[in-house]
């Protein structure tokens, strides 16, 4: 496990998300485990990255999937149990992989027995572990906060009288991070599995992890129209990136730090939808530092053209803080697929694009397949947010469905119906059909991947936007005396790039042709 290029292995190495329900079925429950996934690393190890990062394993009543946790240092039984989780991770560091684990900080299942301490009584102790107020003067809730799930984010408890917040489902309530004891609880949590072996650490909504003292209303959004979600009704000012949220995240960064010096760094990785200047605030300083990477989802929420692309890339870096790294995302369990955004032949270009831009990229799983459109049928909808809010296209269970493997039963997931519905075109488009087309998007993903490890420049080099014509996005990456340069073509028409070099990739199949792109064609090249 030793570091790339003099980087911490989180700047050079790649970052694989791997949705546990979802990856291997080893028990035949339909759903898949810890088990399953040790049986498949092999496939994780060959794709070249260098860390898994798993959505949540820990018991859950599953009202939101694993995000609603009821004990932060166990396994949930239908994943597994704490020997399963130890065997998995020593076969995941066996392979020279690391292991990220998904903290959820904000929020707790309201089976948690906290939650159920605290909701036995405004005397109980742990009462201000979570968030209790008072109804408003004419008996609702205290404020107009909405849940990102729609309704209010206030839930009365006619027992005591009071009303307790969730930003989530009813049944994940929030934590009140302000209690120095449930701190305490949250930072020892983290401990535990730092102590056990984890490599690190995404972290669910931090920025969602303190609300404004006094609990004012947010400002009306006056932008949102019907048909899109009903939380952004308003803007999230006073219940989300609250000033103390950076000073947790600097204590756990301190905690991350203080087991690097065992020889295998630990990494925080803070999910953050902010705009780019609060965005770069959570790098923090380099005398207080914070989370290594607030995830970088603008390649999911910009439209796909060279224009917008070049504009949004270009913002994001002169963003960054001297000591800030940047890290890339097209594609996670809470997103649209990107084949399905962008179709398979862009596809292909965007999996060069996230490869190639300087910082950390994350894959999600089976993007490395080009899965694109899964439609679900109404009686197979799972996601509580698609049912809470449906006929608006937030549902998530098109991007959650299983792992295609082969062209046994149920894809080789399962050997039962699985509980959600495979990608419709299983029988060609997956693991093992892949594997034997050369020109396929896994081997396409495979030979990017080798590059990168290969290549100091493009894991680790700096960074230059060229001028292209339009429809194209072009860049340089440079470390010491190599220098690399990317063309990509976002287009469906052939544009002349006037271009010369050595070939290192190409998203096509056959020879790139000098002074032309084809259509949807990316190229690596050393001029």
């Amino acid at each position: 496990m030793s570091e790339r290029h003099d980087h911490p292995w989180w700047e050079s190495g790649t970052v694989y998300q791997i949705y546990p329900r979802s990856f291997q079925d080893s028990d035949g429950d339909g759903v898949g485990d810890l088990a399953g996934i040790e049986r498949r690393l092999d496939h994780v190890a060959a794709l070249g990255v260098d860390a898994i990062w798993l959505s949540p394993v820990f018991p859950s009543p599953m009202a939101d999937f694993g995000y609603d946790v009821a004990d932060y240092c166990a396994i949930d039984a239908l994943f597994g149990d704490l020997a399963a989780f130890d065997r998995l991770l020593a076969a995941v560091h066996a392979r020279g992989l690391r292991l990220l684990l998904d903290f959820v900080p904000n929020h707790s299942s309201d089976q948690h027995p906290w939650f159920v301490d605290s909701r036995s009584g405004r005397d109980s102790p742990k009462r201000d572990w979570y968030i209790w107020r008072d109804p408003a003067a004419d008996g609702g809730p205290p404020n107009n906060w909405i849940s990102d799930f729609g309704g209010s984010a206030w839930e009365y408890d006619p027992a005591s009288g009071q009303y307790y917040l969730h930003a989530f489902l009813r049944q994940q309530p929030d934590l009140n991070w302000r209690n120095p004891a449930l701190k305490a609880a949250m930072l020892d949590a983290m401990r535990f599995w730092f102590d056990r072996g984890v490599d690190g650490f995404r972290i669910d909504v931090l920025w969602h992890i303190v609300k404004a003292d006094g609990f004012p209303d947010n400002p009306v959004n006056p932008y949102w129209r019907p048909g899109i979600t009903e939380r952004d009704r308003l803007i999230q000012q006073h219940s989300t990136d609250q000033p103390e949220a950076h000073a947790i995240a600097a204590e756990m960064r301190a905690l991350a730090d203080a087991y690097g010096a065992e020889g295998r760094g630990r990494v925080l990785i803070g999910e953050i939808f902010l705009p780019n200047d609060r965005h770069a605030r959570w790098y923090g300083t380099p005398e207080r530092p914070q989370v290594h990477l607030p995830f970088n989802f603008q390649l999911i929420e910009n439209a796909w053209d060279a224009a917008t692309l070049r504009t949004m890339v270009a913002a994001y870096e002169a963003s960054l803080p001297a000591h800030g790294w940047p890290n890339w995302v097209i594609g996670s369990h809470d997103a649209p697929r990107i084949a399905a955004r962008v179709g398979e032949a862009q596809a292909r270009v965007a999996a060069m694009l996230l490869l190639t831009l300087r910082g950390t990229p994350t894959l999600y799983q089976g993007d490395e397949l080009g899965i694109g459109t899964v439609d679900i049928p109404p009686d197979r909808v799972r996601d509580p947010q698609e049912l809470r809010q449906p006929g608006i296209g937030i549902g998530r269970d098109r991007s959650r469905t299983p792992m295609p493997w082969d062209t046994s039963p149920f894809a080789g997931f399962s050997t039962v119906e699985p509980w959600l519905p495979l990608n419709p075109d299983w029988p060609t488009r997956n693991v093992a059909a892949q594997k034997a087309d050369p020109g396929s998007m896994l081997m396409l993903y495979r030979h990017l991947l080798a590059l990168r490890r290969a290549r100091p420049a493009l894991a680790v080099g700096n960074f230059r936007l060229l001028d292209a014509a339009d429809g194209v996005l072009a860049y340089e990456r440079r470390h010491g005396g190599e220098v690399l340069r990317v063309a990509l073509n976002l287009t469906a028409r052939a544009i002349t790039f006037d271009w010369v070099g050595d070939v290192l990739a190409s998203t096509l199949d056959g020879a790139p042709e000098p002074g032309m792109l084809y259509a949807n064609e990316g190229l690596i090249f050393k001029p």
